[in-house]
């Protein structure tokens, strides 16, 4: 039951790098819908991790970087409840290794029929600062979740233990989640709608121009609201984004 911590980083050069404040900032401002056109303006189409939901519908936005853990299916005689008697469990150890501002991102491989989380691990990872948590899986106490003030997103609920069905092997690996590549690093963001992954090399400037788009969304809006057509407006021809300019 040992976690790897070290695996295949095939792709991860790409994460190097701080962030500033001001890409968490503005990707707390703009909609997950935004910033998938923003990624697909780059060619990246799979950044939307379908099917995840969140578990308490008032507490849904998310912005942070990605921790991953892999779990592989499980096996009778190695998961076992004794497991847990073991604190570095790599289950609870992803859970006291998750950061301030870090996203806890678990690969169940689509499995619904056991939890992969439940809430004791998931008040753990409230008050160690953890920006939220995403699963492929289901997770169990789920009325627990529906008021817990940690955004919480997953494929479904079940009151299985996550031994019936997952196991938990590798720390900080590249992994699919809802069959999305999520690297270590990477930007999570959601809201309402869902849950997005925004390769960590293309955060800053998926933040800056998610917001300019916003805003010129703003204004399209409010012509529309008023009465303009279509055509000139949305797209918007270049009398309208002079008109637009101007208001700056």
């Amino acid at each position: 039951m040992t976690a790897h911590v070290e695996g295949d980083k095939g792709g991860m050069e790409e994460n190097v790098g701080t962030l500033g404040p001001e890409v968490f900032s503005a990707l707390r401002q703009v909609s997950t819908a935004t910033v998938t056109t923003q990624l697909f303006a780059r060619g990246l189409r799979n950044a939307y991790l379908a099917g995840l939901r969140p578990l308490n519908p008032s507490c849904t936005r998310m912005v942070g970087e990605a921790f991953t853990l892999r779990n592989i299916p499980a096996r009778e005689d190695l998961d076992v409840l004794s497991v847990f008697r073991d604190y570095d469990h790599p289950q609870r150890r992803a859970v006291e290794s998750v950061g301030p501002g870090q996203v806890l991102v678990m690969d169940c491989r689509g499995e619904t029929r056991a939890a992969s989380i439940g809430g004791i691990l998931a008040t753990r990872l409230l008050r160690r600062g953890a920006a939220g948590l995403v699963t492929d899986g289901a997770v169990r106490d789920s009325p627990f979740f529906a008021e817990l003030a940690l955004p919480a997103f997953a494929a479904g609920v079940c009151a299985t233990t996550n031994l019936a069905r997952h196991h938990a092997v590798d720390l900080q690996v590249p992994i699919g989640c809802a069959e999305v590549a999520v690297y270590p690093g990477d930007v999570i963001v959601a809201d309402a709608e869902g849950v997005v992954c925004v390769p960590r090399h293309l955060a800053a400037e998926v933040a800056r121009d998610a917001l300019e788009q916003e805003r010129l969304e703003e204004y399209i809006q409010g012509l529309v609201e008023d009465g303009a057509p279509l055509r000139g407006t949305y797209p918007p021809d270049e009398d309208t984004l002079r008109a637009y300019r101007r208001r700056d």
